[in-house]
């Protein structure tokens, strides 16, 4: 199904908005970026793009706007006008301050269907705090899950709230479509980074208010064993797991051991059985206790490297990462997104991150705008073209 409309994106930098917005992108070939004239700063540069830029940024146009300049304005108006979807990602009342707000692309287009995403949402003290990732990890818990040795929570070393809150707005938008095609509503949809970090971890809350803040773990033994030459994750969900388990290690007497006989016990005197455990792994190598898990049929996993896994048969028999060029990048590296089109199957334009600006003069050609009238945006930067 491709969308009828334009799609307006969002004139900030929010990760998230990209995260729904590549989600959405396979579905509709006029799928268009608006963002503030400048560069891409998260991660390493490689000319204007870096790998975040690409990895969220495939298969768009990007047109530059300032929306500081009446000419820039009057172009996202448009835009808004035309669209199906704007997303925003703003912190709360900055896109009523020009004049883009819900409820002015409500009256200029009543089936609009407008995504607002923020940090903390847009009420509470802590509404208008600006918000990253590792933000909201260390406000909603999430690293507290990730504690080292010492019991120092850690961030995860990535952007996973980013990423979770795009594919629930993406979720909440895609619904919203379809209403809107079957009986043509539009509404305004509000995500943010606090309420999306709450829901991931659901199951987790849920326990620590059951437990009364003192959440078990779901079973015994799930740990990282060091081996004699790397790390091999090991889990033994049930019964005939972990009895497994001990036989391969040749400790057959600690399943039998009336300490650790159920979950339950098993939980209470983790610290002491994972000690047995350790003790045992640490004497061989990681494909050598991978190969005797498996055959015993506990589930097990050598800790890999990003190298290791794209060099993983299994990971080539579903390519489920393909090498495409970019242009001014090279070959990268594009994990295919499951339930999508094979990324090898696409047109450049869909595998490829656009310039900042690069459809700038072609969407306002498509939009009305004569060259004489682009060339005068160009001049007084209101705009920006590749």
């Amino acid at each position: 199904m491709e969308f009828a409309s334009w799609i307006l994106a969002r004139a900030s930098r929010d990760l998230t908005a990209r995260c729904c917005w590549r989600s959405m992108a396979p579905t509709s070939s006029r799928w268009s970026r608006s963002q503030e004239i400048g560069g891409r700063t998260l991660g390493r540069p490689y000319g204007q793009n870096t790998a975040h830029s690409i990895a969220f940024n495939r298969g768009k146009r990007s047109i530059a706007l300032d929306l500081t300049k009446p000419r820039g304005l009057e172009v996202a108006r448009m835009l808004m006008k035309q669209s199906d979807v704007v997303i925003e990602a703003f912190r709360p009342g900055v896109m009523a301050k020009y004049g883009l707000a819900y409820e002015d692309a409500k009256a200029a287009n009543p089936g609009i269907i407008y995504l607002s995403i923020n940090g903390f949402g847009s009420r509470g003290p802590n509404a208008m705090l600006p918000v990253t990732d590792a933000v909201i990890q260390a406000f909603s818990g999430l690293m507290t899950v990730a504690r080292s040795s010492d019991g120092v929570p850690n961030r995860l070393t990535m952007i996973p709230v980013d990423v979770v809150t795009g594919l629930y707005a993406f979720q909440s938008v895609a619904t919203a479509l379809v209403r809107k095609f079957r009986f043509g509503t539009g509404s305004h949809i509000e995500a943010s980074l606090m309420q999306a970090a709450a829901a991931f971890q659901a199951a987790k809350i849920m326990e620590y208010h059951l437990e009364g803040g003192e959440p078990q773990p779901l079973y015994s033994p799930v740990a990282t064993m060091r081996t004699s030459d790397g790390y091999l994750n090991v889990t033994a969900m049930r019964e005939q797991h972990f009895v497994a388990l001990c036989e391969v290690i040749g400790r057959p007497e600690v399943a039998a051991d009336p300490v650790y006989q159920g979950r339950e016990l098993r939980i209470k005197n983790e610290a002491s059985l994972l000690a047995i455990l350790r003790t045992e792994f640490a004497k061989q190598p990681t494909a050598h206790w991978a190969e005797k898990l498996t055959a015993a049929g506990v589930m097990n996993a050598p800790v890999q490297t990003y190298g290791d896994f794209l060099d993983h048969p299994q990971t080539k028999a579903l390519s489920a990462v393909e090498y495409v060029e970019h242009p001014g990048v090279g070959t990268i590296a594009v994990a295919q997104i499951p339930g999508t089109p094979p990324v090898a199957s696409q047109p450049v334009s869909r595998s490829r991150s656009p310039l900042i600006g690069e459809h700038t003069a072609e969407i306002l050609d498509e939009i009305g705008f004569d060259e004489a009238e682009i060339r005068a945006m160009r001049a007084d930067e209101s705009i920006a073209v590749q």
